[in-house]
């Protein structure tokens, strides 16, 4: 496509990759769309306006050059567009597949304000990198020159993940310690595969492995070693452990058998994707086939949750959300795939009371209404005395929200400093926590937060500790210089 052929946002429409059929889709786990074939790639990344103050890039995290790798695709230069692309994240197809661009970086197109429709910038991210893979772009991880000095990365999620990947970039022995059998955190785990098919995450995690990046899979700090170990044997520490503790629902029979959490739900599922003996679920417990499903929540995790049960044959699942569609956490578009899919949304209610004795058998919900704003600006949901209903359930999801752990306690280090929330307390400068050298970045600092959000964090903290780092290099040998004068 010639250059001239930009800007034609007004006579040529938005168009997404297909979506495949609600009835097809709902039957497996694979991801929802396909991507674009290069015309339509190109087709669609011409319709941007090169806006001289490109408000995509300034709502992305990770300030992506949205209209310069948009312009390249529509000019066919797609290697170049994937440079530039890969040049501000380290994972861009995953972005491209997860982030809520609607609240992001489409939500904020100056087209979109003008009523023609954002540009798609997702799916031709989407469609940049996952071309590189296929072409063979996408290079191995190459480290930088050895510096003599190894750092440890508690976690392998998102955040941890990017980085250990600047750190290796820049020549430091990289050790990541993570509970898990898999790295990847929830991009592994948590986000089933019709969003985020598994082997997008593990080719990831197979080039770290292969840039000499060490994975200790399997580790509980404060298990197999104390915080204070880990600091023995590391220049510098990582802690990227993400935030895991599901909130509460204070409600009778919320300890009912079939009611369960959403991470343990969701890590059930997609652990049977990649064929592991997964007893919870072989019994009944986690599976949804043939129940009455509700899933209790308004948030990415909870759509998360009902689509699962959806195509684990569920005879029937209801999403129960105490405000009303329009304040509501989750992506609109996550949403509208959902009720394509038979998922049924009762707004605003709220849990009463899980019935049924020592086996759930339904949700007593309240009927809300919405109040005035609260501290977020949304309209605080109050309980409606006029209201009240009582739905059939077989397996009840709480998809509430995660909290942090106590990680001073799990980690043997109770002078880690926290903030109220649990979250760790850091240098806002630094990205350090109160024990030198001990940096932390992440949902673990900044409370649940969006994937993108955690590459960003990944890829500024990387940048401190290269800082802490390299001081630490140049005291010890300014030290070593004195003694041997």
């Amino acid at each position: 496509m010639a250059t001239e052929q930009l800007l034609k946002f007004v006579d040529r429409e938005q168009a997404y990759p297909a979506k495949r059929d609600a009835g097809d889709r709902a039957a497996d786990f694979r991801e929802i769309a396909e991507r674009y074939n290069p015309p339509a790639a190109e087709d669609q990344a011409g319709r941007c306006s090169q806006c001289g103050v490109p408000y995509c890039s300034v709502h992305c995290p990770l300030h992506n050059h949205i209209p310069d790798w948009l312009r390249l695709t529509a000019e066919g230069r797609l290697r170049e567009a994937y440079e530039l692309s890969n040049s501000t994240s380290t994972m861009p197809e995953i972005c491209g597949r997860i982030c809520p661009q609607d609240r992001l970086c489409e939500g904020n197109c100056v087209i979109e304000f003008s009523g023609h429709g954002a540009v798609t910038i997702g799916s031709v991210e989407k469609f940049i990198t996952d071309t590189a893979w296929e072409e063979g772009w996408v290079e191995p991880l190459v480290p930088g020159p050895a510096r003599g000095q190894s750092v440890g990365v508690i976690g392998a999620g998102p955040a941890g993940l990017s980085a250990a990947e600047y750190l290796r970039g820049f020549g430091y022995e990289v050790h990541v310690y993570d509970r898990h059998d898999r790295a990847g955190g929830l991009l592994t785990y948590g986000i089933p595969g019709f969003k985020l098919e598994k082997n997008v995450v593990m080719r990831r995690v197979d080039r770290l492995k292969a840039g000499g990046i060490m994975f200790h899979e399997g580790f509980s700090v404060g298990e197999h070693a104390t915080l204070d170990e880990l600091r023995a044997k590391h220049d510098a520490l990582l802690i990227a452990t993400g935030v895991y503790k599901p909130r509460a629902i204070r409600a009778p029979g919320v300890g009912a058998t079939g009611v369960v959490e959403a991470l343990e739900y969701l890590t059930a599922s997609n652990r049977k994707g990649f064929g592991d003996a997964v007893p919870a679920f072989d019994d009944g417990s986690l599976d949804a086939k043939g129940k009455h499903v509700v899933v209790i929540g308004g948030g990415d995790t909870a759509m998360d949750c009902v689509r699962t049960a959806v195509r684990q044959g569920a005879a029937s699942v209801k999403c129960l959300y105490r405000r009303d569609r329009a304040n509501m956490p989750g992506s609109q578009r996550e949403t509208k795939n959902a009720e394509e899919e038979g998922v049924e949304f009762v707004w605003l209610s709220a849990p009463e009371a899980f019935e049924g004795g020592d086996v759930v058998t339904g949700v007593k919900a309240s009927a809300m209404r919405l109040g005035a704003p609260d501290a977020s600006g949304r309209r605080a949901p109050e309980v409606d005395p006029e209201g009240g209903f009582s739905v059939k359930a077989d397996l009840v999801i709480k998809a509430l929200g995660f909290d942090a752990e106590d990680l001073p306690t799990l980690f043997g280090a109770g002078e880690l400093g926290v903030t109220r929330w649990g979250t760790l307390r850091v240098d806002a400068k630094s990205m350090m926590t109160s024990l030198d050298g001990v940096f932390a970045a992440g949902d673990i600092v900044r409370g649940a937060s969006l994937v993108v959000w955690a590459i960003r964090d990944g890829r500024d903290v990387s940048e401190r500790m290269h800082g802490y780092l390299k001081a630490k290099a140049r005291t010890a040998q300014a030290s070593a210089q004195k003694v041997a004068a």
